[in-house]
């Protein structure tokens, strides 16, 4: 046994929520630490485990970057190339390489979740990176190109812009399809803290419907029972007609504009679904999201906990304020600490959790990826 063999990480994919962060979260602090690692029962407790084509593409993006199958490998738990199904993967990280890459998921799958994996390993690479992404932009289960764009300066924690996304066009599921354009800055001082303990006094509010290929005035529907359950004036409701070319989609979204964080709120139109039951959910959600004071949202607290694991390392202290301290985040915090030396706390308040990033004596991992 090699060294390298010596140094993996096994992980249980059935731990937790079981499902494709486990692989993606793994996939991205290999490349960062150059720690392989073997992960058995992948998605185990999804209603279709192992690897699905989005869950591949991601696999194959991490290989791009990381120099190609020259110098890193992907395998299956028969040493074979990976496939759709797959549900044990070795892998084994090459030097993260900045530069231009482009990545299409091949079905209406999120590109959002391909760039979930890669982005950390480009912002600690060397180079900047342009990266086009190809697939779906806006899924249910998924972070949406709206939310990411908008959480943008939060993973930056104060400091200079890591990324900035271009969407050139909308993927819905089923047709997917949907292009998006994103530039990476690495830190030439490495990751700022985040700190994200109010939410300040509320801006601005709107309500916006992404719709194609389906009735207008399924869009005016469920804009007015925003309007009618919020309160809210015309002026807040942006009814968005797509071109036609980019459907079948519906996407119905509220943006919560406060001073120290912005909160985005997704609900997704499907076939036997009304445009009121749509709309009625997404209220629900954005009343409970009000009835709070942390500012820090569910999906967004488990968004931010990469970016606060690396600056830990440069010994920067992070914390902050979430609605919510999901299954998912949870187990997101088993993974990166099984490949860094970092710790959350978490403890409850006022109905949310406080979460905080600390580092712990036992290190396992570095900022630095590895040498070239």
């Amino acid at each position: 046994m090699n060294i390298r063999e010596e140094n993996m990480i096994e992980i249980d994919g059935s731990q937790g929520e079981g499902g494709g962060q486990i692989l993606r979260t793994a996939l991205a602090l290999s490349l960062i630490t150059g720690r392989p690692f073997r992960l058995l029962n992948i998605r185990a407790k999804r209603a279709k485990p192992g690897l699905m084509r989005q869950h591949l593409a991601c696999v194959q993006a991490a290989v791009a970057v990381a120099g190609g199958e020259a110098h890193c490998t992907a395998h299956n738990g028969q040493g074979q190339a990976l496939s759709i199904g797959a549900t044990e993967l070795s892998f084994t990280p090459g030097p993260v390489q900045g530069g231009d890459y482009a990545f299409a998921v091949g079905s209406a799958g999120s590109c959002m979740l391909v760039l979930q994996t890669v982005l950390w390993p480009l912002v600690t690479a060397q180079q900047p990176s342009t990266l086009i992404l190809r697939g779906g932009t806006h899924n249910p289960m998924a972070p949406s190109f709206s939310f990411l764009s908008h959480m943008a300066p939060y993973f930056a924690g104060g400091g200079p812009a890591l990324f900035e996304m271009q969407l050139m066009r909308h993927g819905f599921y089923p047709a997917g399809g949907g292009e998006v354009q994103v530039r990476v800055h690495p830190p030439a001082q490495g990751l700022a803290p985040i700190t994200l303990l109010q939410r300040g006094a509320l801006v601005q509010a709107w309500a916006e419907c992404l719709h194609t290929g389906v009735p207008r005035n399924v869009a005016e529907r469920e804009l007015a029972v925003l309007q009618r359950a919020l309160g809210w004036q015309p002026e807040q409701l942006r009814n968005r007609g797509l071109r036609s070319n980019e459907g079948p989609g519906n996407v119905l979204q509220v943006v919560l504009q406060f001073e120290h964080i912005t909160e985005v709120l997704t609900a997704f139109g499907d076939k036997g679904i009304s445009a009121e039951a749509v709309a009625q959910g997404l209220v629900r959600e954005v009343q409970s999201y009000l009835a709070q004071q942390a500012p820090v949202g569910e999906h967004l607290a488990d968004q931010l906990m990469i970016p606060m694991a690396l600056a830990g390392l440069q010994g920067k202290t992070s914390h902050y304020w979430a609605s919510a301290w999901s299954e998912h985040a949870r187990t997101n915090a088993q993974v990166i600490e099984r490949f860094l030396s970092v710790r959350f706390v978490t403890e409850p308040l006022e109905g949310g959790v406080r979460v905080e990033l600390r580092s712990v004596a036992d290190a396992c991992g570095t900022w630095v990826a590895h040498s070239t």
